[in-house]
């Protein structure tokens, strides 16, 4: 069972946005195999009526995926783009129970509900959604109070994209950075295309040793890599 450790993540429905309690500034993840772990990536619209519209879609959508095993784990705001040309401004984290429910929802949302993926389009500018089936237990944290970056990497050239994957991995770990979790064999639903060849959160002893790693890493050859979006976490 995906849970927190300490406690869960307060969210607020005010045009989208997910805050999370000051008092709980570690959280830890714990995922069992066979579950499905979603990462979310938004931007909400700013028109007046989007609030009106996501208290409806919370109250009409919500009950058909917590009936497809689904649980909502809150989120982090993004604050800054450090490499690529994408900045959302929410990270959601989310979890369903098996792979089968999480894909008879997608199946049973139309059904029952029709202007699902329209009260989306009204409501967030950018949806990008991938999901993960984890084939063994894996427990991970992320300290509130560190400063946190999530990078995406898709591959142009698998063979020497995994010596890229290695050479960064080892760098960061030389500049301070630990890293808390990998996503790989990911998912993205029709319409949500969000999905990396290679995701990493890592943890920075300091915004001073991720600078430092920035600039060796930006001189890195990116020949087998196709594109990069990195973020900052607050």
């Amino acid at each position: 069972m995906i849970k927190f450790k300490i406690s869960l993540l307060a969210v607020l429905l005010s045009i989208g946005c997910y805050s999370v309690n000051a008092q709980s500034e570690v959280k830890e993840y714990s995922i069992s195999k066979g579950q499905v772990f979603d990462i979310i990536f938004l931007n909400n619209r700013s028109e007046p009526e989007v609030k009106g519209l996501l208290q409806d879609y919370f109250k009409r959508a919500f009950p058909i995926a917590e009936a497809h095993g689904y649980h909502s784990l809150g989120g982090f705001a993004v604050t800054e783009n450090t490499l690529g040309n994408y900045l959302p401004s929410t990270m959601v984290f989310g979890y369903w129970d098996t792979l089968d429910g999480r894909e008879k929802f997608l199946e049973a949302v139309d059904t029952e509900m029709p202007d699902f993926h329209e009260m989306r389009r009204k409501i967030w500018s950018t949806f990008g959604l991938t999901y993960y089936e984890f084939n063994k237990d894996l427990t991970f944290d992320i300290d509130r109070a560190k400063f946190n970056t999530v990078t995406a990497y898709w591959e142009k050239d698998s063979k020497d994209f995994e010596k890229f994957k290695q050479s960064w991995l080892a760098q960061a770990k030389k500049a301070g950075g630990q890293t808390k979790i990998e996503f790989a064999n990911g998912q993205s639903p029709f319409g949500y295309q969000y999905n990396p060849d290679f995701l990493v959160i890592t943890e920075w002893e300091s915004e001073e040793s991720f600078k430092k790693f920035h600039k060796q890493n930006t001189r890195m050859d990116h020949s087998a890599v196709e594109h990069v979006n990195q973020f900052v976490l607050k």
